[in-house]
């Protein structure tokens, strides 16, 4: 019973509380940004809570990363908000889908953007995710714009997307030292799921179901 598990922890209530603004914000676009900022905020919190309290919590949020997520909301990176004077990106204009595949080996991320079905640009490559921390370190080794696909050198890829505005700058000094670019998790579910990038923007993706878009990592 719900009232049982509060009595057991503090965390999982304020958790589904959060997660409720995050599920709406998600699925209408209309909640206040702010609010969804300090859900997103509060859930970070939380859910390094939960990790450090159940060791299974960790390895459920990378298995449920598996599939394609559109990205929904992002505060953006702190290099795109100090361009924008200090403004705060919300919603998120364009359509950018992630794909994950924590079954592979070594695990897959695909990241593209789309205008409506068609893909004109979509990055390819692999991850790792560390289960204490729930860092997603990533490298992406070939890239596909407008159906050609081309290999990537080492830090090729965060120069484009630093270029392109798709990706933080900060992943081009991360390459230049031989490091990933990464993302902290926060949260994975059936509907949603929340990290923190390694620019330091908090973003929201919600899951992309199979009637929905159809694809695949080949």
């Amino acid at each position: 019973p719900a009232k049982q598990q509060n009595i057991e922890n503090d965390y999982d209530e304020p958790i589904q509380n959060a997660l409720e603004v995050l599920y709406k914000a998600a699925e209408t676009k209309n909640e206040d940004p702010d609010s969804v900022v300090d859900a997103l905020e509060s859930l970070e919190n939380l859910m390094r809570k939960k990790c450090l309290a159940e060791d299974d919590a960790a390895a459920n949020v990378l298995a449920n990363l598996e599939g394609e997520w559109r990205l929904i909301f992002t505060t953006g990176t702190q290099d795109s908000q100090k361009k924008l004077g200090g403004k705060k990106i919300n919603y998120f204009p364009i359509k950018a889908v992630q794909e994950f595949d924590p079954t592979a080996d070594p695990m897959q991320i695909r990241n593209g953007i789309y205008v409506g079905d068609f893909a004109v640009i979509k990055f390819f490559g692999d991850f790792e995710f560390n289960l204490k921390s729930r860092k997603l370190e990533f490298d992406f080794d070939k890239i596909s714009v407008l159906g050609f696909s081309i290999d990537l050198g080492k830090g090729k890829a965060a120069e484009i997307g630093a270029a392109s505005g798709l990706g933080a700058e900060s992943n081009v000094e991360l390459a230049k030292k031989k490091k990933k670019p990464f993302f902290n998790w926060i949260s994975a579910d059936e509907n949603i799921a929340t990290a923190r990038g390694g620019g330091g923007g908090l973003a929201l993706w919600k899951r992309v179901v199979v009637e929905e878009e159809s694809s695949s990592m080949e």
